[in-house]
């Protein structure tokens, strides 16, 4: 059975490693490849390994569905080397048209324009998206969603790993909406009295210290650490911290620079020029307009800086200054020739950044446990993607089942905004529906 853009917007598939960017826009396009992100890599995170390893079949027949979206005529899945035996299972199933392309260990590969270029060797320009080299990129879990709307199956669940202090790193199927808390116990609980914990990945997730939030279709992962761990301190920096330090020592070697992925790539993405933006004053802060490219990925600010900066966030905090002011800029200078003479010699092996950040004595293994966790109340966000809430359809009191609609996509003017569709994610009665999330009571 084929699925549709309009089944892909019901059925509520976003994307599943990042923003949440509808996959109904995605896939409304036309493109010749559709490249699958699973490089996952993210240090200690393995949900999507473990999901190809135990749900090849469908992932296949997911990837299958969106080439035929797009009229693609190639489908590529871009693996880390290193997973020898996952790359031969997923080989085993693909058809004639879809190949694996490994990826070397090195962060970040999972950017979707590092993968581009690592995966089909195009280089996307700055500013564009894939679709501007003729490919659309898809995570793997969401290409493992889009399969499932063939039998039926709307999008309740999510895969995730929790790793770090923990006393089982473990990856997970849960209920969407299921409290961070129940994940971690799922882990076997926290091994050290001070816990923190960063949601998504060491790099770029954030703290939270609520682990009564819920789980979103996009969080990857729960990663545990000890408070005065180094990412937890770094995390912890304000703006106003990150642009003193820099101002008094910051001394313009340029490694953030020399080592920045999309610069790499030919963009005119320059850290040490905003580093040294900062130098003037904090109240008059002069834009670097190539600040708008950054991926925010913190390789230089977490490994590159030998001087332990932050200049992530100062290009984070300029390309906010400049988005704001709505200051675009077209025709960005571009280096074409750039990652096909530097790339290779400038790669960041994940293994020298997880010993420079100190995660290299954690268990860098963390097996799927199979079975649905079961929770006995969810909270189902009605912002988790990138668009408008959702807007609900159901009422306090209401008997609901897995996978039936609970809040959708608003329409105004005859227009329905960009978004994606939610659904309850386990049986049970509606116990509060609030401006921002929908509560349901186990039955």
């Amino acid at each position: 059975m084929s699925v549709t853009v309009e089944q892909i917007a019901e059925a509520g598939v976003v994307g599943a490693g990042g923003a949440g960017f509808p996959t109904h826009v995605k896939l409304s396009a036309t493109a010749d490849t559709v490249v699958i992100n699973a490089a996952e890599c993210e240090p200690l995170l393995h949900k999507d390994k473990e999901l190809l390893r135990n749900r090849t079949r469908q992932f296949v027949n997911g990837l299958q569905q969106a080439m035929q979206l797009v009229g693609a005529s190639c489908g590529v899945v871009g693996i880390k080397k290193k997973y020898t035996e996952t790359i031969e299972i997923v080989r085993s199933q693909l058809l004639k048209n879809m190949i694996v392309a490994p990826l070397d260990d090195a962060y970040p590969s999972g950017d979707e324009f590092i993968l581009v270029y690592e995966a089909i060797g195009r280089v996307i320009p700055p500013g564009q998206i894939p679709l501007a080299v003729g490919a659309i990129v898809l995570n793997a879990e969401t290409t493992f969603n889009i399969a499932a709307i063939a039998d039926g199956v709307n999008v309740t669940e999510k895969w995730l790993t929790v790793a770090g202090d923990v006393r089982r790193p473990i990856s997970l199927r849960v209920p969407i909406g299921a409290p961070l808390s129940a994940c971690l116990a799922a882990a076997g609980g926290t091994t050290i009295s001070n816990p923190r914990y960063v949601i998504g990945g060491a790099m770029m997730g954030y703290l939270e210290s609520d682990l009564s939030k819920p789980v979103a279709k996009t969080t990857g992962g729960i990663i545990v650490l000890p408070d005065d761990h180094f990412i937890v301190r770094r995390k912890s920096w304000d703006w106003k911290k990150t642009a003193r330090i820099g101002m008094a020592a910051c001394d313009q070697c340029s490694y953030c620079t020399e080592l920045c992925p999309r610069n790499l790539l030919g963009h005119p993405i320059e850290p040490h020029r905003a580093m040294r933006s900062i130098g003037f004053s904090l109240s008059r802060q002069s834009d670097v307009p190539g600040t708008q490219f950054c991926c925010e990925c913190n390789l230089c600010s977490y490994c590159s800086c030998p001087e332990g900066l932050d200049p992530r966030g100062v290009c984070a905090e300029n390309k906010k200054r400049i988005l704001s002011n709505r200051q675009r800029w077209e025709n960005p200078p571009f280096r074409e020739n750039r990652a096909a003479n530097m790339m290779r010699n400038r790669k960041t092996p994940t293994s020298r950044l997880m010993q420079k950040i100190g995660l290299s004595r954690f268990e860098n293994h963390a097996p799927l446990h199979d079975e649905l966790l079961e929770v006995p109340r969810v909270e189902i966000l009605l912002r988790q993607h990138i668009g408008a809430a959702c807007q609900p359809i159901v009422n306090v009191g209401d008997r609901v089942a897995v996978g039936q609609t609970i809040a959708k996509r608003p329409v105004a003017d005859g227009k329905t905004a960009l978004g994606a569709d939610l659904h309850a994610s386990i049986d049970g009665t509606v116990a509060a529906v609030t401006e921002i999330s929908i509560v349901i009571d186990v039955a």
